[in-house]
């Protein structure tokens, strides 16, 4: 789908024709071609399809992490492929990630608090007082106690390492985040309690989200646009609503289709979240390496 989109209004991301070739001596895979989308600012931007179709790809080029090979990006008005280390690095700190497998995204060796301080230590000049401090405000806004920072990943379930995972990348005030698969390694019971959790946030922070997943039940529970990639091609984009109960594109009706529905999130009403209920999260593992 290509479409050359009206930049005069400043959205928290838009994506014009990113295209991302691999290539080797004897091949080339395209695993992006010709994405064109928007994020408008304080909404959910649901990128949806199969393992392989390109969806993370596509963040790391819109968040400029690797290079497409041609297209761009302009992160709330701006292009980062054309900023100077400096813009670059402050432009940064205005967005940020939450991975797949909240275990293998946490340095094991690092204490919970200092990977909540890492990006606070990096993009700001805050004291350590201050970012002590700032950790631990942190650390409480995602429903963990202070006595979690002096612990080390293993030592938490994986609920709340995504919770701390959401902590470091909320630490700089962001106003874009990327949630790529946030909540497909945790437990079904776990899963809704940090959809809830990242909606509050969205809520009280303003936040604009790209929600990368192959999960529609969470895409349709948290987004409010939607956008369905098969084969490194976007086919479908539009209102979730629209997109998810009234489908334009053969493909995605084949893929609501063979879509089970998802225990304990597909049933849930937005407005009948349940509490978020802290640190009462049992463990959640898996082996699933972390797309980075």
């Amino acid at each position: 789908m290509s479409t050359t989109l009206d930049t005069t209004d400043v959205d928290a991301l838009v994506v014009e024709h990113i295209v991302k070739v691999y290539r080797t001596r004897k091949s080339e895979t395209r695993a992006v071609d010709d994405v064109s989308f928007r994020i408008r600012t304080g909404t959910t931007f649901g990128l949806v399809g199969e393992s392989g179709s390109g969806k993370s790809t596509i963040a790391r080029c819109a968040l400029n992490l690797i290079a497409p090979t041609s297209g761009r990006s302009l992160i709330a008005g701006e292009d980062p492929a054309k900023l100077h280390r400096g813009a670059l690095r402050r432009l940064r700190a205005q967005t940020g990630m939450v991975f797949q497998n909240p275990i293998m995204a946490l340095d094991p060796r690092m204490r919970i608090r200092d990977i909540v301080a890492e990006p606070l230590r990096t993009h700001t000049r805050l004291s350590r007082a201050e970012i002590r401090r700032k950790v631990e405000e942190l650390l409480d806004e995602v429903g963990l106690a202070a006595v979690h920072g002096d612990r080390l990943p293993h030592q938490l379930s994986g609920g709340q390492c995504q919770r701390v995972g959401v902590a470091r990348a909320i630490a700089t005030g962001p106003r874009l985040v990327v949630l790529d698969e946030p909540t497909s390694a945790l437990d079904v019971s776990v899963q809704a309690q940090v959809l809830n959790l990242l909606q509050r946030l969205k809520r009280e922070r303003d936040l604009s989200y790209l929600l990368i997943s192959h999960d529609l039940d969470v895409v349709q529970y948290m987004s409010d646009d939607v956008g369905v990639m098969r084969g490194g091609s976007l086919v479908e984009t539009g209102r979730a609503q629209d997109v998810l109960t009234s489908p334009a594109h053969d493909y995605t009706r084949r893929l609501l289709a063979a879509m089970p529905a998802a225990p304990g999130i597909a049933q849930l009403d937005r407005k009948d979240l349940p509490p978020d209920p802290g640190t009462t999260t049992p463990t959640a593992r898996d082996e699933m390496r972390v797309l980075r």
